[in-house]
């Protein structure tokens, strides 16, 4: 039963309620999770960015893609319409998550907050040729495409915490312990499992200096 700002529907004793969490946690340096994260995250190149519509308080998800990363690779930049609507969702709530899946099923989950930055000298860094198709040259000579279009802007989002999921079997590997699995009810030990939290990150960004 629920109980206050948790749930819970079971008891099940000394025994882990979710033993897929207890047997795939895997604990790594701190190093080695946020280069694997940044690793994983580089890799796909294509998330999906979580807000909060002001007016309805409803979550919407869009699919982004990833125009670079500061921070040490935990905080991601992503190109934005200033005009669209996830700049007003933005502007209501700044709090942000950006997920991350690819086709094995390895997945990541970055909470931060964002912000919309409109700094000429940042769009111009981050800029691709590319925005163009997104928003339209209005051929009006200020709205072009280029960077300088006031348009274009830069949502950054500063992660505050992370979890994600990166196989440590092959594939042939994952389809044998999951077929253990069901067979014994043994939960299998595929992945690593890993959580960065925000004291993590703070001390990430800090020892970057």
């Amino acid at each position: 039963m629920s109980s206050g700002n948790t749930f819970s529907n079971a008891s099940t004793g000394d025994k882990p309620a979710d033993p897929y969490k207890a047997k795939n946690v895997d604990e790594a340096s701190l190093k080695e999770k946020v280069e694997d994260l940044t690793s994983f995250v580089e890799a796909c190149k294509f998330g999906m960015m979580t807000t909060r519509q002001g007016d309805s308080g409803l979550l919407v998800s869009r699919a982004m893609a990833l125009a670079g990363k500061e921070g040490g690779g935990v905080d991601l930049l992503f190109h934005t319409n200033t005009e669209s609507g996830k700049t007003n969702d933005l502007m209501s709530d700044p709090k942000i998550n950006i997920s991350f899946i690819n086709s094995s099923g390895e997945w990541a989950s970055i909470s931060g907050e964002a912000s919309v930055v409109t700094d000429r000298e940042m769009v111009r860094k981050y800029y691709s040729p590319a925005l163009k198709a997104w928003v339209g040259d209005l051929g009006d000579g200020t709205h072009d495409g280029g960077p300088e279009d006031p348009r274009i802007a830069v949502i950054k989002v500063s992660a505050i915490t992370a979890t994600y999921a990166i196989s440590r079997r092959t594939a042939v590997g994952r389809t044998v312990e999951l077929a253990k699995g069901v067979v014994t009810g043994d939960a299998p030990s595929v992945n690593k499992l890993r959580e960065i939290s925000t004291e993590e990150l703070e001390t990430y960004k800090t020892l970057l200096g």
